[in-house]
């Protein structure tokens, strides 16, 4: 069953996150997401996460796909332009690669190439847009693609914390429109924040996947709340995780509550365990996932 059949069946989705070495293999993320396989609906394959070089995510994705995973191949518009991004995402569904998630991008001023130039030719909207427009045969100045139009499952984010929410619902609204089928949140540990954000994009009827990123530490969680618009974590959360010896122990079991709780509230949740995928099974065990 594809990514985009499930999300009809109204199935609860489970996804996690891969981030891309900085270098040529996947080996040794690829033994410890081993146990993984077939339990998670997609695996999330980060673009240049924090515009760090590393690994495409689209080459990180085809060896993924490979090896047995659904990837969800992550596109933002920070470092292509229009003819770029239209290669790119052609290229997937030549490999097979129909999920795509559509990002704007972080500027390359906060990776470790700070004299990178931007591109931003296109944002997330508009890259929505434009992979609706290939699914038709064409280009997005309406030349004719040759052999067959690709088809695609298009997911983008949204942040239920920003503050103002306002513009964050309305470029939502904008992206449903131009054919987004999912969103992933930003990170999520503010639940009755987030309650009032379903509430108010119920009359949207979009899937809505909630992001629980692990907390290493209580130093991280400060950073999150400092330098993260829009993530808020709270202070009883900081005062576990700084009364313990063992982080990581803790970590997984906040994660595993925040995790049954969102189960409730949405339509999926997206575990991003920041290179720790070895609790991620213990995280599925919990929730019930086979």
């Amino acid at each position: 069953m594809t990514f985009k059949e499930k999300l009809k069946e109204k199935k609860f989705i489970t996804t996690f996150e891969v981030g891309p070495p900085k270098g040529i293999s996947l080996e040794k993320i690829l033994e410890e997401i081993a146990p993984l396989k077939g339990r998670v609906d997609a695996v999330n394959v980060t673009d240049l996460q924090s515009s760090v070089m590393r690994m495409s995510s689209l080459g990180a994705s085809i060896i993924l796909k490979n090896k047995g995973f659904n990837p969800l191949v992550q596109v933002t518009c920070r470092d292509r332009n229009r003819l770029a991004l239209q290669s790119d995402i052609l290229t997937a569904a030549a490999f097979g690669l129909e999920n795509i998630l559509a990002l704007t991008g972080d500027h390359p001023a906060l990776g470790d190439h700070p004299e990178a130039k931007p591109v931003f030719d296109m944002d997330s909207v508009q890259l929505i847009e434009v992979v609706r427009k290939l699914e038709t045969g064409v280009d997005m100045n309406g030349h004719k693609l040759k052999n067959d139009a690709p088809h695609y499952c298009v997911g983008a984010v949204v942040n239920p914390g920003a503050d103002p929410l306002e513009p964050e619902l309305i470029k939502m609204e904008k992206k449903i429109k131009a054919g987004a089928e999912f969103f992933q949140t930003q990170a999520i540990y503010d639940l009755p924040l987030f309650e009032k954000f379903l509430k108010l994009t119920k009359p949207f009827k979009t899937k809505i996947f909630a992001s629980l990123v692990f907390l290493k530490s209580e130093r991280m969680a400060h950073y999150l709340n400092d330098h993260v618009p829009g993530v808020f974590v709270p202070e009883y959360l900081i005062d576990e995780l700084a009364h313990v010896e063992d982080k990581k122990a803790k970590s997984l079991e906040i994660s595993v509550r925040l995790a049954l709780q969102l189960k409730s509230m949405c339509d999926g949740i997206h575990l991003i365990s920041l290179g720790w995928y070895g609790l991620l099974p213990s995280v599925l065990d919990a929730m019930g996932v086979d």
